[in-house]
This record gives C-alpha cells, sequence and structure tokens, in this order.
C-alpha cells in the first residue's frame, strides 16, 4: 500500500531527559549533532511520504522554527496539543487533517524505513490498524506486542513484567480513521488519553489490528545516558559515519580518532583529541591539548585548554573551563524520585552551563541549565537549574 502521508507526534517534553529538555522538547535533543526529528523525517522520507503532519506541544516553537513548511521534498503542516494528555490526544489533535489510511509515529524515537515501508507494505483497510514491530530481548519499560499465528495482535502490554514472547511495538502505526472513534471511547489512564489503550480497545471490539515484525533498527533514549547509547548505534548501524564539516577547523597536531562527526564551524585546537565516538555540534570548540571521548557536545560549546571531557552530554553554549575534568562513567545518577546505579555517564552539563576552570566532575553529575560552578571545585549528585556553586 502506498502512504504518501504520515503524522508525527512530537509534542511531549521527555521528562526524564530533564535538564536538557528545559529549554527544548525531546524531539529536538541530539541524536548525533542532528535533532532526533530530523532523523525520523530523513527516514519517512526514504519511506516514500512527502507530506507530513506535525503535532506539536510543549515548546513546540522550536520545532517550528528550526524546519519551517517543508524538510527537504516534503511539506510539513503543525497542529497543537495545547495540554500534553497523552498520545491519543495528540493524534485527535490532527483528525481533521486525516481522512484516510495514514502512517503514525513517534517523533522522539528512531526508526528505520524498512519498518515504516514493513508496515505500509502490511497494512490494508481491512484491517483498522496495523503495528510495526522488532525483535528486542529486553522491553523493560516499554510496550510489548502478542501476536497470534495468523499475525494479528492478541494483546498490548505496556511494560510486561512476564516471560511471554513478547515483540517491542516500536510505535510506527499505520491506521483506518476509525482510530478516533476507538480514541474517544477509551477511557484515559492517570488523565492521558494513550494510543495503546486505544489500539486495544479496537481489538477488544473484534477489529483486525495486524502486527508486522521487521529486522529495521529501533532506537530511543529515555534517559541522558541513552544519548550516548543513541550516538554508538548511530555509528555502528551507518545511519552516521565519520564525518568532519568542511567549515570545520582541525589544527594539524590534533588528532582525531574514528568514528566521530564535526560538524560546521567547529575549531579543534593544537593537540587536542577527539573520539572515539564523539560528536561535536556547530561551533563547538575543543582547546589546545584538551581530550573528548565518547561524548555528544552539543552546539555553541567550548572545552577550554587542557580539559578532559570523557562520557559526557551538554546542552547548547555549555561552557567547561581550563583543565576541568570529566572523567568518566560509571555513575550514579538520580532521575526525578529514582536512583541508577552504574550508569555509563560521566556527566550531563544542560544548556549554558559555565565553569570556571579546574572542576572536576564525579561520575553521574548532572547540572542544571544556566548554572555557574567556581574555578577549583568538585561537584557530584545532582545541582538545581541557575545555581551558583562556590569552591
Amino acid at each position: 500500500m502506498s502512504l504518501p502521508s504520515a503524522v508525527v507526534l512530537a509534542a511531549g517534553e521527555g521528562t526524564r531527559l530533564r535538564p536538557l529538555t528545559r529549554n527544548r522538547p525531546k524531539p529536538m535533543l541530539p541524536a548525533g549533532t542532528r535533532p532526533i526529528l530530523e532523523h525520523v523525517f530523513d527516514q519517512l522520507i526514504e519511506a516514500g511520504i512527502d507530506s507530513i503532519t506535525v503535532v506539536v506541544g510543549y515548546r513546540g516553537d522550536r520545532i517550528r522554527s528550526y524546519f519551517g513548511s517543508s524538510y527537504r521534498e516534503a511539506d510539513l503542516t503543525y497542529v497543537r496539543q495545547d495540554r500534553q494528555l497523552g498520545t491519543g490526544h495528540a493524534l485527535r489533535a490532527a483528525s481533521s487533517i486525516i481522512d484516510g489510511t495514514t502512517i503514525v509515529v513517534n517523533g522522539d524515537q528512531l526508526v528505520d524505513s524498512r519498518l515504516i515501508d514493513d508496515v505500509a507494505t502490511a497494512h490494508d483497510v481491512d484491517a483498522a490498524a496495523t503495528i510495526g514491530l522488532v525483535r528486542r530481548q529486553e522491553i523493560g519499560e516499554y510496550g510489548g506486542a502478542i501476536l497470534d499465528d495468523d499475525g494479528t495482535v492478541a494483546e498490548l502490554v505496556e511494560r510486561p513484567q512476564d516471560k511471554r514472547a513478547y515483540k517491542l511495538n516500536a510505535g510506527v502505526y499505520a491506521v483506518e480513521p476509525s482510530i478516533f472513534d476507538a480514541i474517544r471511547r477509551t477511557e484515559p489512564t492517570d488523565g492521558e488519553s494513550s494510543l495503546i489503550d486505544a489500539v486495544t480497545t479496537l481489538i477488544e471490539d473484534g477489529e483486525t489490528v495486524r502486527g508486522t515484525v521487521s529486522d529495521s533498527y529501533w532506537l530511543d533514549a529515555t534517559y541522558p545516558w541513552d544519548l550516548l547509547d543513541l550516538s554508538d548505534a548511530l555509528f555502528d548501524t551507518g545511519v552516521i559515519g565519520d564525518e568532519v564539516a568542511s567549515s570545520a577547523t582541525v589544527h594539524d597536531s590534533a588528532t582525531i580518532r574514528s568514528p566521530v562527526v564535526i560538524d560546521r564551524d567547529c575549531e579543534v585546537g593544537p593537540g587536542a583529541v577527539v573520539g572515539p565516538h564523539t560528536c561535536l555540534g556547530e561551533n563547538a570548540t575543543v582547546g589546545s591539548n584538551a581530550v573528548v571521548e565518547r561524548s555528544v557536545i552539543d552546539a555553541d560549546s567550548r572545552l577550554g585548554a587542557n580539559a578532559t571531557v570523557v562520557d559526557c552530554v551538554t546542552g547548547i553554549g555549555v561552557d567547561v573551563g581550563h583543565a576541568s575534568v570529566v572523567p568518566g562513567g560509571p555513575g550514579d545518577v538520580r532521575v526525578g524520585d529514582r536512583f541508577f546505579e552504574d550508569e555509563p555517564i560521566g556527566a550531563l552539563l544542560a544548556d549554558r552551563v559555565t565553569d570556571r576552570g579546574g572542576v572536576t566532575y564525579a561520575p553521574g553529575t548532572i547540572v542544571g541549565a544556566t548554572a555557574t560552578i567556581a574555578a577549583g571545585t568538585t561537584v557530584r549528585g545532582r545541582i538545581d537549574d541557575e545555581t551558583e556553586v562556590r569552591s
């Protein structure tokens, strides 16, 4: 089945990725050096889709201003979800635009165009919906599907805890307009209207919901350290590869260790070492004799001379001072009211963090946006937004 249009659900914040999402939604966080959402658009276009409706909400202005009314050869139309009340509620925001079969994808997860193709091929109008599935041993905090022998979906379970033969729900759907009636009739859970619950309503009504299992990739970033794993996976799958932008300046005495992506207008100083598995966003600077390894350094950030940065994720406009050290993970991290042990992150530095030099970050440190850290300080744990840390 040829499906020329798609709806991308990109209204959520990504609360478990705070404080990186203080100023932008999760779909605009970097996968490599480009927003997650840009990769999503690329894969939809590769699958032959040329009309995309984007449901925006939290910080939606960041999405509109970045992409405008078109991306590559695809037209972009925006609708707003005024309150973030779940994925079903988000899809309803686009109901006036949808008049036939359409593809629905999450804007904050990376899927291969092959998965989109597989869903489109498996779907026909005799089914109310078709779901894209992938094989994963660990489904964890995601959703799983149980399939009957004929490929129809018998059950959808969020965060399954039993040992049945689940396939992971990759968040790619082909849906008929009947989905909107199912959304309306489905009782919200904890105040949120879930697309998964609406599809379950279709199954309970006796409607046909198919599942198609694809051998393509599916990638997500739920927690801050996942952004490092995400970039690793993009290198490993060949979605991104070694690239040094023509406008970047790399000193002859610097060492670049593959794989790396060095974006436009970056500067790498004398004696610096960049990589492996490192992404430098647009206009980032690595000072003389600094070392940066397995890190995602976002746009307009600066690593001072003699700094060492390992297993680090930064926001935009971060300034790591002279001789500061992020020694790398693993570390214990607090996210909301949960504690995680031995996660592979050295530090997360949110937008416009500034350290004055000689700072040491204990593994697992999270520093909030616009925080300032005095010279010579050792920091650990979680530092709130706009905090001034004194030595």
